[in-house]
């Protein structure tokens, strides 16, 4: 026959297994945070009252092409068709980027002027 009487005592839901998934998930996000400062990259922002003198050196940055005072490079050319119109690798070099072009592009284009030895660089907004 069926047995209807008081069902037995109910177990409370363990927390255990909550707790280590607690703990499992800080681990890993602490170990996955990048602690510490980040990267800088020093620039010259052109403004007023911002100049150079010499030739001009002005690296026109748009998503598809470089110009070099409207004339078009290949990224790779770019230093050694700056190296005429420099006196010295300090003089400035300035940046315009366009719209369209990425940060990352810019950055990619300081990149290969800094490999050259062009490190006084400045960036205009177009």
């Amino acid at each position: 026959m069926l047995d209807l009487t008081a069902p037995g005592r109910r177990r409370r839901p363990s927390l255990t297994p909550m707790i280590d998934v607690v703990f499992l998930l800080l681990v890993f996000f602490m170990l996955a945070a990048r602690f510490g400062l980040p990267q800088t990259l020093p620039l010259t922002l052109g403004g007023a009252g911002a100049g150079y003198s010499g030739p001009p050196r002005l690296v026109t940055v748009s998503p598809d092409a470089l110009a070099l005072n409207g004339i078009v490079k290949e990224p790779a050319a770019l230093a050694t068709a700056l190296a005429p119109l420099m006196s010295a690798p300090g003089d400035v070099i300035v940046l315009s980027p366009r719209d369209g072009a990425d940060v990352q592009r810019l950055l990619d284009v300081m990149a290969t002027l800094r490999a050259a030895g062009l490190t006084n660089i400045a960036v205009v907004a177009p």
